[in-house]
Order: structure tokens, then sequence, then C-alpha cells
């Protein structure tokens, strides 16, 4: 038996390895350029009105409508799987294995990523329906729209499939995971126990639908990322001159990697680049497919509108969270003590913060872990719904909370793996269906503004349905 999961390891690494190291680094970065010069730098032109919208909108008692969550709820539930242990641990990984100049790197996929995101915002808008009462939509619909007949539904069974293994199941074993180990090392809790809770929490808010969902993430998100942020800009304040020498350090190490002082033999411009863009993608998520499911929730008043503001996840995600996080490692002068991932952010909190750093660490990795869970949760529950129908989804959510049961007392790393791969599968039928949609969701983001319903599509029954009883009204 261990013959066969070493021979699996050995070959899912390998798939990864040219997924996340390879193919999808030109595949979402080509479309990132691509929606950039299409929709012409929209992530420029319309980044004011994305913060006015983004503030605008604020509200931790935000309500939704008849036609779905309100856009800043849509946003958090979106930022909740965005912003996950993956900034912690995920920019110290970047940085330990590609160097300071990595974070540059991750500042460029994101920046293309804006675009792509948007793109993805707008024609989940666009396609989403009404099924069982309730406004669903994402790649699995546009897909289908995209491609008729069985190249369509094959496609987005596909994608399906890979979104409720990748995130639903194995996704939120690795983040329970990431918080019965941070929990058991620092205040010596059983995994298990933690584990139980954990489960039990995220059971409610599962079975609470997407309201409560939305509810819950447009309070806990503003909160994770203020405590966060605040913890960070304490230690760099601490750190003094040590965070000009890491804009020094980012932007040297991006081309020039060995001019950095202490500089790790081995790493390279193409290293920088490859792990500063994979794990910068991998963050935020921009043409991953996962966040259309929330945005195609948000009731507003031109699909562009949820596009603009959906642009703000990303820039949370990367040009706030990680890059603070990168410039606590850096500016501390730790990156290349041999450490990697969450160990390395903690001991740099640890060397600020002293024995308070690991407690601040775990409570940081708490927040962002379960909110990913909640978000990818309901990621897959979207799919289970529109692939087996309604009275699936009570079995799909005993699932999840048994696999983050058992992921938080039990690491394996064939499933860690496989998450990834899954996360790097949906990728391609996502990233196909939207090349393909460029031509609409350019003529929708030239669209009068101020229209609602009519701007889906006239041809889906159930928005017909809903037009039709809405007219009665």
């Amino acid at each position: 038996m261990d013959g066969i999961t070493s021979f699996v390891s050995r070959i899912v690494d390998t798939v990864n390895t040219f997924l996340w190291d390879y193919a999808l680094l030109f595949l979402l970065v080509g479309a990132g350029i691509f929606f950039t010069l299409m929709l012409r730098f929209i992530q420029v032109r319309k980044f004011g009105a994305g913060m006015k919208s983004l503030f605008g909108n604020f509200s931790l008692h935000g309500k939704g409508t008849e036609k779905g969550l309100s856009s800043f709820q849509a946003l958090t539930t979106a930022v909740a799987a965005q912003v996950g242990t993956g900034n912690i641990a995920g920019a110290a990984t970047a940085i330990a294995a590609g160097g300071p100049g990595a974070i540059f790197w991750m500042w460029v996929s994101a920046f293309f990523g804006m675009a792509t995101i948007y793109a993805e915002a707008v024609i989940a808008q666009k396609t989403r329906v009404v099924e069982d009462g309730t406004v669903t939509g994402g790649p699995i619909y546009y897909i289908k729209y995209a491609f008729k007949g069985r190249f369509g539904k094959f496609l987005a069974g596909f994608f399906s499939v890979a979104v409720i293994l990748a995130l639903g199941f194995m996704g939120n074993m690795v983040q329970s995971n990431s918080i019965g180990e941070s929990f058991s090392n620092v205040f010596g809790v059983n995994p298990l126990i933690v584990g139980i809770i954990v489960g039990i929490v995220a059971g409610f808010i599962f079975l609470g639908g997407i309201k409560r969902i939305a509810r819950f993430t447009e309070k806990i998100v503003p909160l994770m990322a203020l405590l966060y942020i605040v913890g960070c800009i304490v230690v760099l304040a601490m750190t003094g001159s040590g965070v000009g020498r890491a804009f020094h350090d980012i932007f040297v190490g991006a081309f020039d990697p060995q001019a950095i002082a202490g500089g790790m033999l081995g790493v390279t411009v193409q290293k920088a680049m490859r792990y500063g863009v994979a794990r910068g993608l991998f963050s935020n998520e921009a043409g991953m497919g996962s966040t259309p499911h929330a945005h195609a929730t948000a009731d507003v008043k031109h699909p562009s509108d949820q596009g603009i503001i959906a642009m703000m996840g990303v820039f949370i995600d990367t040009f706030v969270i990680l890059t603070l996080t990168a410039l606590v490692i850096v500016s501390t002068g730790v990156w290349n003590n041999g450490q990697t991932g969450s160990v390395l952010a903690q001991t740099v909190f640890d060397s600020v913060f002293g024995s308070f750093g690991e407690i601040f660490i775990a409570i940081c990795m708490l927040f962002f872990a379960f909110s990913t869970i909640i978000g990818w949760y309901f990621f897959g529950e979207v799919n289970v719904r529109a692939m087996f129908g309604k009275k699936a989804i009570p079995v799909y959510s005993a699932i999840v909370i048994v696999f983050v049961l058992v992921g938080s007392a039990l690491k394996v790393d064939l499933v860690w793996n496989l998450s990834d791969l899954f996360n790097g599968l949906m990728v391609i039928p996502n990233l196909i269906a939207l090349l393909a949609l460029s031509g609409l969701v350019v003529r929708i983001s030239k669209g009068v503004k101020g229209k609602k319903d009519d701007q889906r599509f006239p041809d889906d029954p159930e928005v017909q349905k809903l037009m039709a009883e809405e007219s009665e009204k």
C-alpha cells in the first residue's frame, strides 16, 4: 500500500510541477495580459471607482435582496476564500525559494490578474440564474453558455468535479490541518479537539445557506484583515529602516538576485519569477474560477459594477496582505535562514513580539484558514447543486465536515498535493470559456449603466420566469 501511495505521489508531484511551475504560469499571466489589453487597462482606469465602491458599500450589517447578496457581501465571500493561509505561508515560501525578488513578480501577476478576475465576475453576473429561489452562478454556467452540446457539458462537468474535490473536500482538509497544527504547537491543544470545534461552527454556518455565509464573511473578513494589517504595521514600525531595505531587495532581487547582500546561491531571475508568479496566482485565485461563484450572487445594476469591485479582492489579497507579509519577512532579515512556509513567518513575528508572536500567528491562521473553509465550501456547494440538485447539499455538507475533522489531526502529503493538482486542473476549462467569451466581456463593459435584470441572458428560462413573476407583481 505504501508503495502504491508513493508511486501516486510521485506522479502527482510531477504533474503539479508542470502545471504550477510552467503551464499555468503562461496560461494565467497570458490571459491577464490579454484581458488587460482587450479592456484597455481597466484595472488602472477603474481602480478609483473600485475603491470608492468598496468603501461606499462597506457594512458589517449588510442585507441582500431577493435577487442576491449585496455587492460588499459578495466581495467578502470571495475575499474569505482568497485570503487564506497562503497569505502567510505562501509569501514566505516564495521568498525562501525565489528570494525577495519573487514579491515583485507576485505584484506583476496580480496586476494582470485584476483584469482576469474582472472578466470572471462580469461573465458570472451575465450568466447567473435562479434555482429553487436562490440566485446562483459561476463557471459551470458560463462554460455551458460558451460551448453548446456535449463539449460544453463535459468541460462544465470536469470543472465542477475539480472544484468540489479541490476546494470542498481536500482543500478544506488542508485548511483545517493548518488550524489544528498551529493551535497544537502554540497552545498544546489536541488538534482533533480543535477540529471538532471548527467542524461544529462551520456546520452551523453551512446550514444557514448563502445568506448566513454572507453575514459571517462580511463581519469576519474586515476583522481578520485589520488584525493582521495592524500586527504587520507594528513589526514594520519596530524594524525602522528595514522597510526601505526590503523594497530595495525586492526590486533588485527581481532582476539581479545575487546582487542582494546575503542572497542565496542558486536563486536566479527565472526562479524569482517562477515562485513569485505561481504563489501569487495561487493566493489571489484570479483565473482559477473560484471567486465567480460569489460575484454572481451580487445584486448590482450592471455586471461591470461587480467586475470592478472584484478587482479589489485581488488588490486586498496581494497588494495589501501578501505585501505586508513579504515586507515583514524581508525587513527583519531572516528570509534566508533556511526556514520556509509558516515556520519562517512564525520566526519573524517571534523576533519582534517574543512569545506573543506565536500566539498572533496562530490566531491569524485560525481566521484566515476558517474563512477560507467557509468560502471554499460555498464554491463547492454551487457546483453540487448544479450537478446533483438541492437534495445532495446536506450530503455534501456532511462530507466537508468529516474532511475538516480528519484534516485537523491528520496531515497527508498526498491529499495536499492532490488539492494543488485539482486546483490547477480547474483553471483550464475556466480559462477556455473566459477566452471564448472575451468579446462579450468587452461589449458588456461598454454597455450603459443602470439596467438590471435584462443584463442577464434573456434566453435563460429561469431568468424569463423570474422577470415574468416580477412583472406580475
